[in-house]
């Protein structure tokens, strides 16, 4: 019997400015896919690849038989220009043999396209829908260890940056969505504050000069910090309108809504699950030991930790090149520094260590104990929100699987966050 393969969508980026390294994301677009009239059960799936760099791309598809509300479908039998080294181009083509992925099944399939040039800052990475043995037997709070299952999602491959987070306030003060009150920035008329200005926290890499937001010298490429829950929520609704994407977030009761797709917190499960990189059991992202060219954590020894707090290295400063401040547009004494590569199985940056970063789980010290098995989002209330990973303020011996509460208004100069977006 034939099977029909329609409703066909793409995956649109927005390229936002990432200073120093500023390095513009692929762009998908113009995806068409029909089956072959014979009885081969083959689909021809072309797009379009832009890169305003000339990167070459990794490119991967996703498919659905649901209409969109999960990306479930097998798409593992492909060939053509798909994987890893494909350059930017016009009508690009993937052949999918669907009868080998889903034998006997009939049905519309909805497919997308994407690509990741393995640069731009705000380049998101697929992690792949899998099993794994979430928590810690050493932390009473992350026991007992358990089985967990979470669907595929993309995450972003760095933490969020100053001037990333720079891009949102400007834009949403524009559009009258923000205002600035006694340095610390608020939703309009709101009381849940979002992040502080350099105005009142030294440690704050943002400064407010009464109408435009702007990066202080040599911090553009670092990791936001003094930003509370509701300010990375706030950030990840910016995000889904500035790209056309569902809002996750009701900025008035705070709530989460899953069935959208748009940007926002990871689960705690999911946090752990893309940390581990497909490991087990590890306490680094990479395996089992660490050294000060690895992550920036407490003494660590990379060259940002001199001058006055915060010492966050840049995003992805742990590639396996030899660094100067210079690279990184780093004012004063230049010191060069050697790293290790140390991105996870998935191609993530700086799990372990540099920034804590917010979770979008409340936050229950038992819940390991009753925790469901698929996609776990934590509990449905609390006082206090998970915060994951450690910071350039941890001594080394601190490990994946510990778990951190914070009231979500919360801020610090070794707090901030990562985006994640489901299909």
């Amino acid at each position: 019997m034939k099977r029909t393969i329609l409703l066909l969508s793409a995956f649109f980026t927005v390229v936002l400015p990432v200073g120093v390294f500023a390095n513009s994301a692929p762009v998908v677009s113009n995806v068409t896919a029909a089956p072959r009239e014979d009885a081969s059960n083959l689909v021809d799936i072309y797009y379009d690849l832009a890169d305003a760099d000339g990167d070459t791309c990794t490119i991967w598809v996703v498919a659905s038989n649901d209409g969109g509300m999960t990306w479930r479908v097998p798409v593992v039998t492909v060939s053509g220009e798909v994987g890893s080294g494909v350059a930017p181009g016009l009508n690009k083509q993937i052949i999918w043999d669907a009868g080998g992925d889903i034998p006997g099944k009939v049905g519309n399939f909805k497919v997308r396209v994407f690509a990741d040039d393995g640069q731009s800052s705000d380049g998101l990475v697929l992690i792949p829908a899998g099993e794994f043995l979430m928590g810690d037997s050493k932390y009473i709070t992350a026991n007992p260890v358990h089985q967990v299952y979470v669907d595929s999602f993309l995450m972003g491959r760095y933490e969020v940056t100053n001037q990333q987070c720079c891009e949102y306030l400007n834009n949403a003060y524009s559009q009258g969505l923000i205002e600035v009150r006694d340095g610390v920035v608020y939703a309009t008329g709101g009381n849940d504050p979002y992040c502080t200005t350099g105005e009142v926290s030294p440690v704050s890499r943002i400064r407010f000069t009464g109408s435009t937001f702007t990066v202080t010298s040599g911090n553009a490429n670092h990791p936001m910090v003094m930003v509370s829950w509701y300010g990375a929520a706030a950030y990840c609704n910016w995000r889904s309108q500035q790209q056309g994407l569902d809002l996750c977030y009701d900025l008035n009761t705070w709530t989460c809504d899953f069935f959208k797709q748009g940007f926002r917190l990871p689960t705690e499960a999911e946090w752990e699950y893309a940390a581990r990189g497909g490991l087990s059991s590890k306490p680094y992202p990479w395996g089992d030991t660490i050294d000060g060219s690895m992550e920036n954590y407490n003494l660590s020894g990379d060259p940002y930790e001199t001058g006055p707090y915060p010492w966050p290295t840049p995003v992805g400063f742990y590639d396996g090149q030899l660094h100067s401040k210079a690279d990184f547009g780093w004012p004063g004494p230049q010191t060069s520094f050697q790293t290790s590569n140390s991105v996870n199985g998935y191609g993530l940056y700086d799990m372990a260590f540099n920034v804590s970063e917010w979770c979008n789980d409340w936050y229950y010290q038992y819940y390991y104990q009753g925790s469901p098995y698929s996609n776990p989002t934590g509990p449905n209330s609390g006082t206090y929100r998970v915060s994951r990973g450690q910071s350039w303020r941890t001594p080394s011996g601190v490990f994946l699987g510990s778990r951190s509460n914070r009231d979500p208004s919360f801020q610090s100069d070794a707090q901030g966050f990562r985006v994640v977006l489901d299909f």
